[in-house]
């Protein structure tokens, strides 16, 4: 792969041969002071929270306020992987892409305003655990947290450790495994250690050295490229000098700066943009442990609201810094960016089905001076730990209290803390071995890798938590086969994609028509319409639920009385039960012990958050009931972001008309 520096670019907006790209002093000192910034807003968020015990490692003692939340969603969702494969499929294909972007624009202030009111009311951590009271059993609820588990290494995990690899690569000539293993160690230290709140606060910090970053390279693009005209008139002449005669390879698509195209022939159809790509979305924003969970740890709901809203905002910027700085990139360097002869793009990056995914890291290295190069690392490490921190807590936080309690019901609580810890490092290693695939899939354009995988295994999921939020007759029979069916039909397809593969654009396409003619957007429509009709079907041919699995668990309940064991949990998310009466019988057994404890191991201890409660310290005492599970709004508040909520809807429509 290090023949990248060898390779010759002769474009007439590049400069010159690629250099042997290494970082000067200046870039290394500005990673150095980021990564020292990062450890002591880290540290910080450590000291500040209570982390030894399930409610403070898992959902930060749910004391959130509405700028961490929103920031950390927008952190969590645009990680590397965003800024290597939305550059990527802008300089592939042009702006249609950004659909997914604004598409979420209305999906997260859903979650706000509809199906977070929901999970406040019904006092849940988790996403499995809300299925398992709205449906009871247990089948749904460790189906879904193993189901989970899988889609974060197939569309999360690998597919970010694999975008930033590829720009350390870029930026270092490392070696790809090598990148990884380096990005890995330092995102699982403060993840394992601090918890939610380390998360939050550090994707805080992240989000501004993003956008402050990502602006900069925008700024110095435009100003390379001429501006907005010359990046529309010279996109369509950024074609390699070396290419596949008599085929596609390496020519611009002529609907480049169309949103909307054509419904049989494009490569993102309008039908499946407004249809089939919202019920992915839903799933994504609205019942995906990493985005709720933030949401759940905020204050209130009017701190979650304020959150979604400030991450819906910030979700106009990819189109203007990763996008078209991604285009742009395709007409300062086709020859490499646009290389279409699979010789050529095997010498450039090392991946003979294209090149489109090294766009962005390609404008770092050739356009900023040095300093700059610096900060823009620091920013896609930034994204990759924010995104990775993210899921990792999200993942441990569902294996402990869904897996693993259902295996040890009388786990204690530092027993859940040391196994939600430990399962991080698990993760990391299963995530490792499926990049190889990764870097195969989808003729090198990693955004639409993550959005067709999504399109077959995150519609079922949704259609059943939307059911079971908006439809009180749903029950567990309907929801368990609707969500079995679907995801069966959905795996099928995923697996017919990996046994046949979009074919190289100057070879025939031979794959069946099934896959050649049906768009992963509009298989998305209609794996969700049959999940829909198995759930009606066999809800309506079953019992229907008691009571108990309705009230305080669907929309039109949400506001019902709570039951005496509802109120416990929504007041208890750390100390109450088995667990606490464990822990605090054995602070008497283990005191003499802890005694003789090192400090090495205290020091050890602390930084993992797991120091063990001493005697007479008890139990923390519990917040009011009202501040964790009340729906109550301030009324001017309550108004003013329902008034914020219609501007930005207005927002994200204009910008869809304007671009269409």
């Amino acid at each position: 792969m290090d023949t990248t520096q060898a390779y010759n670019t002769s474009s007439p907006g590049s400069p010159g041969p690629t250099r042997s790209h290494s970082l000067a002093v200046t870039d290394i000192v500005v990673l150095v002071l980021y990564f020292l910034f990062v450890l002591a807003v880290g540290l910080w968020s450590m000291w500040k929270t209570k982390r030894s015990t399930v409610n403070g490692y898992f959902l930060a003692g749910k004391s959130m306020v509405w700028w961490p939340v929103g920031a950390s969603l927008f952190a969590s969702n645009v990680g590397s992987g965003h800024f290597i494969g939305l550059a990527g499929s802008g300089a592939a294909s042009g702006i249609a892409v950004t659909a997914y972007e604004w598409n979420g624009m209305f999906i997260v202030l859903l979650l706000a305003w509809m199906f977070l009111p929901i999970y406040i009311a019904s006092g849940v951590m988790t996403m499995p655990e809300y299925l398992k009271r709205r449906f009871g059993g247990r089948r749904i609820q460790l189906f879904i947290a193993i189901l989970y588990l899988f889609i974060y290494i197939f569309t999360k995990i690998s597919v970010d450790m694999y975008a930033g690899a590829v720009f350390i690569q870029q930026a270092l000539q490392w070696d790809l495994y090598l990148a990884v293993v380096v990005l890995l160690f330092i995102t699982a230290l403060y993840t394992v250690a601090g918890g939610l709140a380390a998360v939050i606060y550090t994707d805080a910090l992240q989000t501004v050295i993003m956008l402050i970053g990502a602006l900069i390279l925008m700024a110095f693009s435009f100003t390379k490229v001429g501006g907005w005209e010359g990046l529309h008139d010279r996109y369509a002449d950024a074609i390699p000098a070396v290419r596949v005669p008599n085929s596609s390879c390496g020519l611009p698509r002529e609907d480049a700066f169309h949103l909307f195209r054509d419904p049989v022939t494009s490569d993102l159809p309008w039908p499946g943009i407004l249809l089939g790509m919202t019920i992915p979305s839903i799933w994504y924003w609205c019942t995906d442990q990493v985005i709720v969970q933030r949401s759940l740890a905020a204050k209130n709901l009017l701190h979650a609201k304020g959150g979604s809203l400030f991450a819906s905002y910030l979700k106009v910027l990819p189109f203007f810094m990763m996008v078209l700085p991604g285009m742009i990139s395709r007409i300062l360097f086709p020859d490499e960016v646009a290389c279409g002869d699979p010789e050529v793009c095997q010498e450039v990056c090392g991946n003979p089905m294209g090149c489109s995914d090294i766009a962005y890291p390609k404008l770092v290295m050739e356009l900023l001076p040095s300093g700059l190069r610096g900060l823009m690392m620091a920013v896609m490490i930034a994204a990759l730990m924010s995104s990775l921190t993210s899921i990792f807590n999200s993942s441990s936080t569902i294996f402990t209290m869904d897996l693993w309690r259902h295996l040890r019901p009388l786990a204690t609580e530092w027993e859940l803390m040391v196994v939600g810890r430990v399962f991080v490092l698990a993760l990391v290693a299963v995530s490792v071995l499926w990049i190889p695939l990764v870097q195969a899939s989808q003729g090198g354009q990693l955004f639409i890798y993550i959005q067709s995988i999504s399109s077959y295994l995150q519609p079922p999921v949704a259609v059943v938590f939307i059911a079971g939020c908006f439809w009180r007759r749903t029950n567990e029979k309907g929801a368990f086969w609707g969500l079995l069916l679907g995801l069966l039909v959905g795996c099928v397809r995923m697996v017919l994609d990996f046994i046949f593969p979009v074919p190289q654009c100057f070879d025939p396409d031979m794959r069946p028509d099934i896959i050649k003619n049906i768009h992963y957007l509009y298989f998305s429509i209609i794996l969700s319409v049959f999940t829909l009709a198995v759930v009606v079907v066999v809800s309506l041919a079953t019992k229907e639920l008691p009571q108990s699995n309705i009230s305080r668990l669907t929309w039109f309940t949400r506001f019902d009385p709570a039951e005496p064991h509802k109120v416990e949990i929504c007041m208890s998310p750390s100390d109450t039960g088995a667990a606490g009466r464990d822990e605090e019988g054995s602070s008497f057994s283990t005191e003499a012990s802890e005694k003789k404890d090192s400090k090495l191991k205290s020091v050890i201890l602390w930084v993992c958050g797991m120091e063990r409660r001493k005697e007479g310290t008890g139990v923390a005492p519990l917040p009011p009931e009202v501040t964790v599970c009340s729906l109550e709004e301030e009324p001017w508040l309550k108004h003013v972001l329902n008034v914020n909520l219609i501007v930005c809807m207005c927002a994200a429509v204009f910008l869809f008309g304007y671009f269409a």
